[in-house]
């Protein structure tokens, strides 16, 4: 049996017609859609990701603002700039671009978005809600995973998932997103004990640690669902996943490609939180 394949490609088109649609029916009533994108320093992966979200906005009939800084830049001048954004009425979802240089505190700057513009869904007060069950923004991987699982009408509900990663950005709001649509969630860890005992129990499996080939096919339960949330390099500098791919789709049910699985979803559902942002004002 070979997994058929979940497309991130395919459905982010469908999803993307949908906010165009949206974000039209906005911008005649006089309230374009409008997402500012600020990058500090000069990492090259940051700046593909920033390119790539500024275009998607622009392809959609968003309003896009990227804002580019010297890696030099002040902490302090970074956080006026956010509360100037903050302000702007134009504006309706702020991303700041992770990972920040050194010397300024990531979780300051992130607290200092509004929380209505917080399209990445990471301020306390949005992951406070997530996980009391009102989200007011879904984080953008977690909420295309779901969007994926939606797409092949999974029934979630009293589903086996386990969720490999546990950070604040995938991890831990995956496993609430899950926990909210009925199923039984396990988050595994760096620390623990004998990973494969957990996963191949799992009907969803959600890989998220930035290993790559971390889950193997002898890890999987036959039929379950593989989305791998992981971007990695082989040795041939080609970008893969977390999982064993061409190994473990001989045995999985649903499996998502790296690239073209979650990676596209991620920026998709950035652009539906901003338009929810908009809609709401």
């Amino acid at each position: 049996m070979t997994a058929q394949l979940i497309n991130g490609n395919l459905l982010s088109q469908t999803i993307r017609a949908d906010v165009a649609k949206r974000a039209a029916a906005l911008t005649a009533r006089g309230r374009q859609p409008g997402l500012a994108v600020v990058l500090v320093g000069d990492n090259p992966a940051s700046q593909v990701y920033v390119r790539n979200k500024v275009k998607a906005c622009e392809d959609n009939g968003l309003h896009s603002v990227m804002e580019k800084y010297d890696g030099d830049m002040t902490e302090a001048a970074l956080l006026a700039r956010i509360d100037a954004l903050n302000k702007d009425p134009k504006i309706h979802g702020i991303l700041v671009q992770l990972p920040l240089p050194a010397h300024i505190d990531a979780h300051k700057v992130i607290e200092a978005i509004a929380p209505e513009k917080d399209v990445d869904g990471f301020h306390v007060s949005n992951a406070g809600l997530l996980m009391t069950g009102q989200p007011l923004f879904r984080p953008c991987t977690p909420y295309g995973v779901m969007k994926m699982l939606e797409s092949i009408d999974y029934p979630v509900r009293g589903a086996n998932a386990v969720v490999v990663g546990a950070s604040n950005i995938v991890g831990k709001p995956q496993a609430m997103l899950l926990l909210q649509a009925g199923a039984t969630v396990t988050i595994c860890n760096s620390k623990t004990r004998d990973l494969g005992a957990h996963t191949r129990r799992a009907d969803i499996l959600v890989v998220a640690t930035g290993k790559r080939n971390l889950v193997t096919a002898d890890m999987v339960k036959p039929g379950a669902v593989v989305i791998d949330v992981g971007m990695n390099r082989d040795d041939n500098g080609k970008l893969c996943g977390d999982v064993d791919f061409e190994k473990t789709k001989e045995v999985a049910g649903w499996i998502t490609p790296v690239p073209g699985g979650v990676g596209p979803m991620t920026i998709t559902m950035l652009l539906v939180n901003t338009i929810e942002a908009a809609e709401r004002t």
